[in-house]
C-alpha cells in the first residue's frame, strides 16, 4: 500500500491541485497603512484578521515554559498588532463605521483589577503585558501597589480640623440638647421635691415625738442634723465666754485721740522753734509745756474720782 508522500506525488494528485490553485484567487495581503484603504468592508475584515492574529498570540503567551525572551518576543509582537488594530478602527470611524475603541477591553493585574496603562505618546493603547509576561523578573514589580506609608500627623493638622463643635458651642443649634436638658431637669426637680417633702414629714413627725417613724434613716438623719446644731451653738456660746474671759484688762490710763493731736502738735511746735527761734524761747516754751502736762493730768484725776 502506497504511503501519502507517495500519494502526493501522483500525477493525478498534482493535477488536481494545480487546477484548484487556478481556480483560487490570488491571496491578498492586509495594506501597510491603514489610510490606503478606501472601502469600509474591507477595513473591517482587515481588523478581523488583526484580531484573530492577537487572539492566537495570546493564547500561546499563556504557557510560561516558553522562556524569558520568547515571551519578550511575543508579548512586543501583540503589542504591535494592537497599534495597528487601534489604526484600522480609527480609519474605520472616518469611513462611517461604528466606534469600536468606545467599548474596547481593559488592561488587568495579577489579581484581576482594571489598571491604568499609561501612554507617553498620546497614540493608540500603551505598552500591555499579557499572560506569562505579566510574571517576568522586572515586571512583577509593575503590577504591585506601593505599601501606603501613614503620614503622621502634625500637631498643626490636628488643631487645623478643631473647630467651634468639638468644644461643644453648637450643641443647641439642632434643639436636641436643649429637650433633653428640659427632660432631665424635670426630672431631677421632682426628684428634689419628693426628698424635700419626705424630709419635711420625718422633721415633723421627730417633733411631735410619735413612737413610729414613716422612715427611720431620714428620722436618723434629721436628728442628727438637730443634735449637730445644737453642739454647734455650744461651742460658740463657749468660744464666746472664753473670749470674754481673755479679754486685755488697761490698769493706767491710756490717752485719747484728743489728747494724742495735742501732743503731736506741741513736738511739732518744738521742732519748730529749734529751727527758727532763739535757745532762750524754745527753753520757756518747754518749761510752759512741762507744767501744763500735770496741771491737765490733775484735773483727769479730779474728773475720774468726781465720776465714781
Amino acid at each position: 500500500m502506497a504511503r501519502n508522500e507517495e500519494k502526493a506525488q501522483s500525477m493525478l494528485n498534482r493535477f488536481v491541485t494545480m487546477k484548484e490553485s487556478e481556480n483560487k484567487k490570488p491571496k491578498e495581503r492586509r495594506p501597510y497603512l491603514a489610510s490606503e484603504c478606501r472601502d469600509l468592508a474591507d477595513a473591517d475584515k482587515w481588523r478581523h484578521q488583526i484580531m484573530r492574529e492577537i487572539s492566537r498570540k495570546v493564547a500561546e503567551i499563556q504557557n510560561e515554559g516558553l522562556g524569558e525572551h520568547r515571551l519578550r518576543d511575543l508579548n512586543d509582537e501583540i503589542n504591535k498588532l494592537l497599534r495597528e488594530r487601534w489604526h484600522w478602527e480609527r480609519r474605520i470611524v472616518e469611513l462611517g463605521g461604528p466606534n469600536y475603541n468606545r467599548h474596547g477591553a481593559k488592561m488587568t493585574d495579577l489579581e484581576g483589577n482594571i489598571i491604568d496603562v499609561p501612554n507617553t505618546s498620546g497614540r493608540g493603547p500603551g505598552y500591555r503585558y499579557f499572560g506569562a509576561a505579566k510574571k517576568l523578573p522586572g515586571v512583577r514589580e509593575l503590577f504591585e501597589k506601593p505599601p501606603e506609608l501613614r503620614k503622621r500627623r502634625t500637631r498643626y493638622d490636628i488643631y487645623k480640623r478643631i473647630d467651634a463643635s468639638y468644644y461643644g458651642y453648637r450643641d443647641e443649634e439642632d434643639g436636641v440638647l436643649e429637650g433633653l436638658e428640659r427632660s432631665a431637669e424635670g426630672e431631677m426637680r421632682r426628684r428634689e421635691v419628693e426628698e424635700w417633702r419626705r424630709l419635711d414629714e420625718v422633721r415633723k413627725e421627730a417633733r411631735k415625738g410619735a413612737a413610729e417613724v414613716v422612715s427611720v434613716g431620714a428620722a436618723k438623719e434629721v436628728l442628727f442634723e438637730e443634735e449637730e446644731d445644737v453642739v454647734e451653738e455650744e461651742r460658740k456660746e463657749r468660744e464666746k465666754e472664753e473670749e470674754k474671759e481673755r479679754e486685755f484688762v488697761v490698769h493706767v490710763p491710756l490717752p485719747d485721740e484728743k489728747e494724742i493731736e495735742k501732743m503731736v502738735l506741741q513736738k511739732k511746735k518744738m521742732e519748730l522753734l529749734r529751727e527758727y527761734a532763739s535757745d532762750d524761747l524754745a527753753e520757756s516754751t518747754q518749761l510752759r509745756s512741762s507744767d501744763d502736762k500735770p496741771c491737765a493730768q490733775h484735773e483727769e484725776a479730779m474728773e475720774e474720782s468726781e465720776g465714781t
